[in-house]
């Protein structure tokens, strides 16, 4: 064999050996086990990175719905969603008519939307009232993704929405509705940023009911994260991180006394958790501020379980359905082995005041409601589910929801990385916080930052548009301000108005769900024993679920209507 062959085949196993030396050499870890944290992981590991998951709980999933059949958007309102829903094969089935519109319960008396007008005329015209008003104030916003563009727009961050409902002057009635469709979808009225509500009616503008209620996904958005768990190789369950430090080589994440080194690491955990990680070097002031003080939606989830459903069959209560009447939003379906199932979401005010009770004496008061509608519902009562994302130390709310002044303070704040560092999980998104689309686009989009990082790419703030930088627009007269309120004084004083008193509980939104088992696999990064590091003081919590999904222009008559699911949230989701 000529010396020549002999030097080509070495250099050729050389050049094989670096291949491989250089692949065992990426190494991340994810932390938090929720879609979003699934979704990076999976992305990292299909890109030949050794991924470790960590996840505090013993179940994978993180907030992903309680329900046992999901209605999801299309290709068109939740693009990603519905890749992995192909990539996975999950199965889906179409989406009834009558669940892609609201109904309502109404002091005792199931209405479709359809009968609205007739049965309650008042009620009727004061919602298409709201509805427009609402589309308005979606047209004033140009970019969602940069809301507080102007002095105009920023005047409404320093604003609750309870303060703007109280000028639209609605009939009890209708307000009550309109306070629980707000609750639901994020929090109580009152610790809502007006700018935040717009910001996200505008991601919905023009988007129909059709498409956000297209099909159902079989087994909910549970089957998705058990998807991705059964593709992953190394996850370690019971695993809450106390601590990570970053240094020129890498990362060290703590959990107790055991150390796991990597290259990189993605955070995928509410804010909340996040508080409670103690980071070397510590975050700055403003990331820390924004950990504290950034508002989370109260939303706890009950799933009522029946015999036979006591429902009359014309109600058909397979959609939303609102009510004025204590027992808030409500979301029926049929139950995995016969019978039905009940969903149920506390939000805003109503979950606060439960918070008092036990979960016996949350599901009794529920119950009283609903049996003041249908008599027969303790007879065929079998048991309950609930989930309280709200007092959850590792949650601290269900999703995000913007209160007063506060986009124009941590806007975008979380989608740059810090050294090491990326961040993922619903409240990083900007389009569709506490939904599945959201969930799952964060995970994609930190999966895709710690390539750059490995690449040598440096992130830069992002560039978004200050209210000083436009001021001048909000110096003419008869401009959107003015004309929403009657007057340009109120963008100068935008004084916090009394909260719309707590109506009934609410409920749809992506909800937590106990995930499949953990899956021990090759082992990426290595555990190194380490001396236990100190925690972080614990957050006040804060709290936005539900599901939503797209953006898109083109007017609508309708207010925006979140898809319904997770990060997600509430697929709400993390």
């Amino acid at each position: 064999m000529s010396v020549g062959w002999l030097r080509a085949c070495a250099l050729v196993m050389l050049g094989l050996f670096s291949v491989s030396a250089l692949a065992k050499d990426k190494t991340v870890i994810v932390v938090g086990g929720g879609l979003s944290g699934l979704t990076a992981a999976y992305e990292l590991q299909s890109k030949g990175w050794q991924v470790t998951l960590l996840e505090a709980k013993s179940s994978l999933g993180g907030r992903s719905g309680m329900a046992t059949s999901e209605w999801i958007g299309n290709d068109k309102t939740q693009p990603v969603l519905n890749k992995y829903v192909s990539t996975f094969k999950l199965s889906t089935t179409p989406a009834p008519e009558f669940v892609r519109t609201p109904s309502y319960l109404i002091d005792g008396e199931y209405i479709t939307a359809a009968d609205l007008a007739t049965k309650q005329p008042a009620t009727a015209e004061a919602l298409k009232r709201y509805e427009k008003t609402v589309d308005d104030l979606a047209r004033s916003i140009d970019d969602p993704q940069n809301p507080a563009a102007n002095n105009t727009l920023f005047a409404l961050d320093q604003i609750n929405v309870a303060n703007w409902l109280d000028r639209l002057n609605l009939p009890t009635t209708a307000r009550q509705l309109v306070n629980q469709q707000i609750r639901t979808r994020y929090d109580e009225p009152s610790r809502l940023s007006l700018l935040y509500f717009a910001q996200q009616s505008r991601v919905y503008r023009g988007t129909s009911d059709r498409d956000l209620r297209a099909s159902r996904l079989v087994g909910g958005s549970p089957m998705l994260a058990d998807a991705f768990v059964k593709q992953l190789k190394t996850i370690k369950t019971n695993s809450p991180v106390s601590s990570i430090t970053q240094d020129k080589d890498g990362v060290t994440v703590k959990v107790g006394s055991v150390g796991y080194q990597a290259d990189y690491v993605v955070l995928a955990v509410p804010l909340r958790a996040l508080g409670k990680i103690q980071m070397t070097p510590s975050l700055d002031a403003k990331h820390m501020d924004a950990i504290k003080g950034t508002n989370y939606g109260w939303h706890d989830q009950i799933m009522l379980k029946f015999k036979t459903p006591v429902w009359e069959p014309k109600a058909r209560m397979s959609g939303e359905i609102f009510s004025n009447t204590g027992l808030g939003m409500l979301w029926i379906e049929p139950a995995p082995k016969g019978g039905a199932n009940v969903v149920i979401n506390l939000a805003g005010d109503n979950a606060r005041v439960m918070q008092a009770f036990g979960d016996k004496q949350v599901v009794d008061q529920v119950l009283i409601r609903l049996h003041a509608f249908y008599p027969q519902a303790r007879g065929a009562f079998t048991g309950y589910e609930l989930r309280r994302y709200s007092t959850d130390p590792t949650m601290g709310g269900a999703y995000l929801a913007f209160g007063p002044g506060q986009i124009s303070k941590y806007w975008r704040l979380w989608e740059r990385p810090i050294q090491r560092v990326t961040f993922a999980g619903e409240h990083t998104d900007t389009l569709y916080p506490g939904t599945l689309e959201g969930a799952l686009r964060t995970g994609q989009r930190a999966a895709s930052q710690v390539e750059d990082l490995a690449a040598g790419k440096s992130f830069e703030p992002a560039k978004v548009a200050t209210a000083a930088a436009a001021g001048a627009v909000a110096a003419k007269k008869g401009n959107f301000f003015s004309n929403l309120f009657g007057g340009s004084d109120d963008a100068k004083k935008a004084e916090p108005v009394k909260a719309p008193e707590p109506v009934t509980p609410p409920a749809p939104a992506p909800a937590p769900v106990a995930a499949p088992a953990p899956v021990e696999a090759p082992k990426p990064a290595t555990p190194v024993k380490a001396e236990p590091a100190k925690k972080a003081p614990a957050k006040a919590p804060a709290k936005k679920p539900a599901a939503k999904t797209e953006a898109k222009k083109a007017p609508v008559k309708k207010p925006a209507t979140k898809p319904a699911a997770t990060a997600t949230t509430v697929t709400k989701a993390q």
